[in-house]
């Protein structure tokens, strides 16, 4: 199989589900993580071409798009707590390793940015979701091309000044999916920060689509082709390259603290609480976490959001707690091999009407930009699922809150001990531990 495009492919193996067979029956791991890196079947066609006509079962399509239609200018959901929000991107190297993608590239390289409660901020510009060299990028192929969507702004100001009201918070590391970005989840992120955490959100540089370093250079995806392999010698290794990533980020992070050498926004580092650290991620991030935490790096309690799992850690499982919350479909092996191995706190969760990208912001953009692609309702469905939207981001931001809550900070977390009248998409499998 060869590498598809960097950022929004041509095809969907795992996540389209195109049929009902692909939802309930077996299907590789490696399929599964490839999905991060194809995105765009469906609606990117439409994108591409005049709307299809609608099929007899299908329900009125939207419109068809136009070159006299502007771009869709999207927007982030807002975060539902308390704090105002501030961000910095930094620029790590680690001297110790080579790039293990790039051998021309003497220096494994990364991006990784910090989101945070901040003071008031008045004149602070919002930070873009995605930089404008790496949006470029990330625009020329896909569904979010520029002459259909503007990307947004997030609920950030750029610098701000740390909020010390509080007292030191906990911090959370997140992880994107195999072939997307530091930003693919910013709902979730930015909600986490709003609720009192410091969110650290970390490009993997050439297993990410693109990632801009300062300067403008931007490193687009570098992987080897994949195999039709569930053990696929190359995810294998890209999980070990994220596990090495993770460590050297929290050391990076932890040297800055105490050294006060490269300067923290105001306050940051006087807040940063590094002795409570948490992980999780989507697809390959969640896989990411999973091998982390059995890794030995220091990190609490983890949750992977629909991502299958690879090497030792399915063998030996966790000891600590974890959280594993999937699409609406039962068909990672993965899981079920871990679950009696995950001997901490545990819970499975199933959310019903989702796809695999339910849990990036492609579940609150394609909504927005559906209209102006001229794409179906059935057409978007089969990528983000027929749940509502913000419904589905609602669920996903409450769940993950009350995880953390419970395992970085001592509060009780009623919605994780089982099903409930007001959340009844969400299903409880496996039992709880």
């Amino acid at each position: 199989m060869q590498r598809p495009a960097p950022s929004l492919p041509s095809s969907i193996p795992k996540t389209s589900r195109t049929s009902e067979t692909s939802r309930t029956t077996g299907i590789s791991r490696r399929r599964m993580v490839a999905a991060g890196t194809a995105l765009a079947a469906g609606l990117a066609v439409t994108a591409a071409a005049p709307a299809p006509a609608a099929s007899p079962a299908a329900k009125s399509p939207r419109r068809v798009p136009g070159d006299d239609q502007p771009p869709v200018r999207l927007v982030l959901p807002r975060p539902s707590g308390p704090h105002r929000l501030g961000t910095v991107a930094l620029h790590f190297s680690d001297r110790s390793r080579r790039d293990p993608w790039v051998a021309a590239r003497p220096v494994r390289e990364l991006m990784v940015q910090l989101w945070y409660p901040a003071r008031a901020a008045v004149g602070l510009p919002r930070a873009p979701w995605m930089t404008r060299q790496a949006a470029e990028v990330f625009q020329q192929t896909g569904y979010l091309l520029p002459q259909y969507a503007t990307l947004p702004d997030t609920h950030a100001r750029t610098g701000a000044a740390a909020d010390p009201r509080g007292g030191r918070r906990p911090v959370i590391l997140y992880s994107h999916g195999h072939g997307q970005h530091r930003s693919s989840s910013m709902a979730l992120v930015e909600e986490l920060a709003s609720h009192g955490y410091i969110v650290v959100t970390i490009d993997h540089t050439y297993d990410a689509g693109q990632v801009e370093f300062p300067g403008g250079r931007v490193e687009k995806y570098a992987m080897p082709p994949l195999t039709d392999e569930d053990d696929d010698p190359t995810i294998l290794k890209a999980v070990d390259v994220r596990v090495a990533d993770t460590r050297f980020v929290l050391e990076e992070l932890s040297r800055r603290v105490r050294g006060r050498r490269d300067p923290l926004p105001h306050g940051l580092g006087d807040v940063l609480d590094l002795s409570r650290t948490a992980m999780f991620g989507h697809s390959l991030g969640g896989a990411t976490a999973a091998s982390a935490m059995a890794a030995g790096v220091p990190i609490a309690a983890g949750a992977n959001l629909d991502g299958s799992l690879f090497g030792p850690v399915v063998a030996e499982g966790l000891r600590k707690p974890f959280l594993l919350m999937s699409e609406d479909a039962d068909n990672n092996p993965s899981w079920s091999e871990i679950w009696p191995r995950l001997r901490g706190w545990r819970r499975r969760l199933r959310l019903t009407g989702t796809r695999h990208f339910s849990y990036t912001d492609y579940e609150t953009f394609l909504p927005q930009v559906a209209d102006r692609l001229g794409a179906t309702d059935e057409q978007l469905a089969e990528v983000v699922g027929p749940l509502d939207g913000m419904r589905a981001i609602e669920i996903q931001r409450r769940f993950l809150l009350a995880f953390f809550d419970l395992h970085l900070r001592g509060r009780r977390a009623p919605i994780l001990d089982g099903p409930s009248p007001r959340y009844p998409e969400v299903r409880f499998a496996g039992g709880a531990g």
